[in-house]
């Protein structure tokens, strides 16, 4: 497995897992209330953070396990990443369409916010398996 990708699944494991951990806790912050009654502004920037570290904390550490062979970027690595943030861009874009929606039909600012989160998580991770299966079954 070359250096990308292991970076490629460290962060497509800690998004889906972060924003995992981030509807359970609204969930629970909700306690049997309304959603949009839950203090999800810190919650959420706490989720956001904490995927930033946990993705290069995984990265190193599956590094450490099992170093790469080499560290430079080819040709390939190249096109892979670019296909994957290409399909990424593709799929936020047209997944902004439910926030501007939401915005337009004048809802909460937690409906609003939520659904910009859950469409870059989305996005992201549909690029990230963009890569993965390029990478898995060829270029």
């Amino acid at each position: 497995m070359s250096y990308e990708e292991k970076g490629t699944w460290a962060f497509l494991v800690t998004t889906l897992g972060t924003y995992a951990g981030y509807v359970v806790a609204i969930v629970r912050r909700a306690d049997s209330g309304p959603l949009t009654a839950a203090p999800y502004v810190s919650t959420m920037l706490w989720a956001l953070g904490i995927a930033v570290v946990a993705a290069m904390v995984l990265r190193i550490v599956v590094e450490m396990a099992v170093p790469s062979e080499t560290y430079q970027i080819d040709v390939r690595d190249k096109d892979i990443n670019r296909r994957g943030d290409y399909v990424s861009g593709l799929v936020l874009s047209v997944g902004m369409v439910l926030p501007l929606g939401l915005t337009l039909a004048e809802l909460d600012h937690f409906w609003i916010a939520n659904a910009i989160y859950a469409v870059f998580v989305v996005s992201t991770s549909i690029g990230a398996i963009v890569k993965i299966v390029a990478y898995r079954r060829g270029w």
